[in-house]
This record gives structure tokens, sequence and C-alpha cells, in this order.
């Protein structure tokens, strides 16, 4: 299982990522990938930076973060657990493991376990219909999730090994 590791909020490494994208047409939101992507979330400091670079406003700039579910403007917990919410996950059960998987967490969408450990957030299509209802959890994606199989997964998350360097 790959946890992703998210650097330490650095202005001078946000400003690279902002330089290396504030030429290109449509820069916004590829930047603002490139920023989450690099840091797990968006800044309220790198609102203005961006804001700034590409002559735009910070209220336009909190328009777009806000306006898309996938922008975090809080850092996330060591985990992020995403269940899918589209239609064809919904009709075999989404729903039911949403509710299940909040209860059990004790967190909702866009909230983290008290330990830190886990961030849970809704997707809107994992691309995985024919196997739904699917939940990801960085790059990889489950199918079939039960609430037997959610509870494997979260074990799983709390005894995933730790590389020492």
């Amino acid at each position: 299982m790959t946890t992703p590791r998210f650097v330490t909020w650095e202005p001078s490494i946000a400003q690279t990522i902002i330089d290396e994208f504030k030429a290109k047409p449509g820069a916004l939101l590829p930047l603002l990938h490139a920023i989450q992507d690099r840091f797990s979330y968006i800044p309220e400091d790198a609102v203005a930076l961006i804001a700034g670079a590409l002559k735009l406003s910070r209220a336009e700039v909190h328009g777009v973060i806000s306006f898309y579910h996938h922008f975090r403007t809080k850092q996330p917990g060591r985990h992020i657990v995403e269940i899918c919410r589209a239609e064809a996950c919904q009709s075999v059960g989404a729903r039911g493991l949403e509710a299940y998987a909040k209860s059990a967490l004790g967190v909702q969408y866009h909230q983290t376990t008290a330990d830190n450990n886990i961030t849970l957030e809704p997707v809107y299509c994992l691309g995985n219909c024919s196997c739904g209802p699917s939940v990801r959890v960085g790059n990889e994606v489950y199918a079939e999730v039960d609430s037997r199989r959610f509870d494997e997964l979260v074990n799983s998350l709390k005894t995933e090994r730790v590389e020492i360097l």
C-alpha cells in the first residue's frame, strides 16, 4: 500500500512550483494540483503566492479551491481514504458503506480521525464501476468493499510498516 510522503509547507518550494506553471495557459488548476500533491493541502499562504503570480485576487483563487471538492485547505491525516459516491457504486451499496465508514472512524467526510491517521473523503468516480463499492487509499483502488473489507483495510493502515532510513 502506497503512503504518500508529503513535504512540510515551505514557501520557497511552493514558489518553485508556481514558477514552473505560471506562464502556461490555464495554469491555475494544474498549479493547485501540484501544490496539493506536494504539501497534501493548499495552505493559506500558498493562495497569496498563487494569486500574485497569476494576477488574480485571493478571492478568485479561493473560489476555485472551494468549488472543487478535491482540494483541501487543511493538512489531512496520514492516510486519505476515499469512498466512491458515483451512481454505479451507490447502486451496489456505497451509501451503506459511507454510513458504516463514518461510524467506524467517528468522522464525517473531510474530517480526520482523532489519532490523525485517516482522513475520510468522498470521490465521485474511481472508474471501477463494475466492481463497486470502491475505495481508494493512496494510489490503490479496492473493489467490492463492504464493512468487513473496510475494517480490514483500516486495520492494515493502522499497522502499516514504517521504513526507517
